[in-house]
């Protein structure tokens, strides 16, 4: 397995299309586990006005027979920077492109996003119900008060 990023300088990707998500081998292959991955200072762009957008992005999922790796994800969420979509779009690619590539038991997502024109966007989705017997935790990130 021949990792891109872990170990080496990596530049950020230029687009969320363009970063490369390394995943290795599930270290407990059978046994069911959560594994958590929180972005408090996500950003990307409006698509209609190119002002920043930013949030705080939530990520469960219960491996299979992949994880990916902290570095490669970082680098993937630090891609949305210069990145022109709305929150639901961003939300939910990042989630979908998981799914697609890790092909995990079971995957969330949570985008609360900050407000813009004074209405907080958070948007959630998740690839179907948590496997029997896996503890999902609260997401622990309060309802818009100010995210303080």
């Amino acid at each position: 397995m021949t990792m891109k990023h872990l170990g080496q300088t990596s530049a950020l990707p230029a687009s969320p299309e363009e970063a490369i998500l390394d995943y290795v081998p599930n270290p407990r292959p059978g046994t069911p586990y959560l594994v958590r991955f929180t972005a408090p200072e996500f950003t990307s762009l409006c698509p209609v006005t190119g002002q920043p957008d930013f949030a705080h992005i939530m990520i469960d999922y219960a491996p299979r027979e992949t994880i990916v790796e902290s570095k490669s994800l970082k680098l993937f969420l630090g891609a949305f920077r210069n990145h022109a979509a709305f929150h639901e779009d961003c939300t939910v690619g990042i989630a979908q492109r998981l799914v697609d590539e890790m092909k995990p038991l079971w995957l969330r997502i949570g985008g609360y996003w900050y407000p813009r024109g004074g209405i907080p966007i958070d948007v959630f989705w998740q690839s179907g119900e948590p496997p029997n017997g896996l503890w999902v935790p609260d997401p622990g990130v309060p309802s818009y008060r100010g995210r303080g």
